[in-house]
């Protein structure tokens, strides 16, 4: 049965020693082959990315060009070229590896923008570290222009900014109409460049959102079936590299809850995977999501691998 998936790819799907260009197209390569088989299938497909590694060396870059003929742009901006980048890379690679295999479909790749509540409680509190590391004497003159830094191990100074929360995605209704006339998408990478609204108007605002609640919120806005998340394990683990290390395959919103409260998963990886899986499933019980390897993808949609996640209904297979 054709499925609608919107796919998070984690940094791993790109990342790579190598920083060039060619180097990250080549790590893609190998991703949009296990996409292109999703989409061989008759599956709708839309993409979204993480752009961790790519917007911290364009932070850099504006740095270092910043200069009175060359201002360095702010962090929106920033957002946004990293999603052109990235996007432009998915999109010809992924249209290149179905022409290969004999399918014909446009695949496009739109800058998106991600609404955010301007009360949202994480602007009192930014914790999401950013671009180049200062020295303690430049932390101070940022400081004193209003800018956060923190100590980063020792390695010197860095500016964390707020991640709030996606509450709606802006480009969604176009996102909708492109899927409804066949073609692929990819949409919402690194999270989408974080907007605020005020009255007819939207602003841009100096923040992270997290990749995984973005596809969440864009899978709940085109009513997708499935939400997938790709990381860099095959399986959800509780216990992770202990001796009871416990791999987890179908399991109900009730119990991954109750293994979050028992503090099972970290804050800053497994935890956010976890629970942006949770907020698709409990808008719509029949949706599902999975969190997996991209290796694993095509078996995950065939319910053969993977970590399953189903609103709390019978299942011979469930874990309660």
């Amino acid at each position: 049965m054709k499925k609608r998936i919107v796919i998070a790819l984690g940094g791993n799907a790109i990342l790579t020693d190598d920083g060039t260009a060619e180097a990250q197209r080549q790590a893609i390569m190998e991703t949009v082959r296990h996409i292109a088989d999703l989409v061989e299938e008759g599956h709708e497909v839309v993409l979204s990315h993480g752009n961790g590694p790519q917007i911290g060396a364009i932070l850099i870059q504006q740095q270092m060009a910043d200069s009175e003929k060359t201002p360095a742009m702010d962090l929106g901006t920033c957002g946004a070229m990293s999603q052109g980048m990235i996007g432009y890379w998915f999109q010809q690679l992924l249209k290149n590896e179905l022409a290969r295999r004999g399918i014909e479909r446009q695949v496009v790749a739109m800058i998106t923008q991600s609404e955010v509540s301007s009360t949202d409680p994480a602007f009192d509190h930014p914790t999401k570290p950013i671009g180049p590391f200062y020295t303690e004497e430049e932390a101070m003159k940022m400081q004193a222009n209003g800018d956060v830094l923190v100590e980063d191990a020792g390695r010197g100074y860095r500016k964390v900014v707020a991640s709030p929360k996606p509450i709606q995605i802006v480009e969604a209704p176009v996102i909708q109409d492109l899927l409804d006339a066949g073609h692929l998408v990819i949409a919402a990478g690194g999270g989408g460049v974080p907007v605020v609204r005020e009255q007819y108007t939207l602003r841009g605002v100096e923040a992270v959102i997290d990749k995984d609640f973005a596809a969440a919120q864009l899978a709940q806005s085109i009513e997708a079936t499935h939400l997938m998340i790709i990381t860099g394990v095959s399986n959800v683990y509780i216990h992770y590299n202990q001796p009871n290390q416990e791999k987890l395959g179908t399991i109900s919103t009730s119990r991954l809850e109750q293994l979050i409260e028992e503090n099972h998963f970290m804050a800053g990886s497994m935890l956010p995977k976890v629970e942006a899986a949770l907020q698709f499933i409990e808008a719509d019980s029949n949706r599902e999501a999975v969190i997996t390897d991209i290796a694993s993808l095509k078996g995950a949609i065939a319910e053969t691998e993977g970590t399953r996640i189903r609103y709390d209904v019978a299942s011979p297979d469930m874990v309660y």
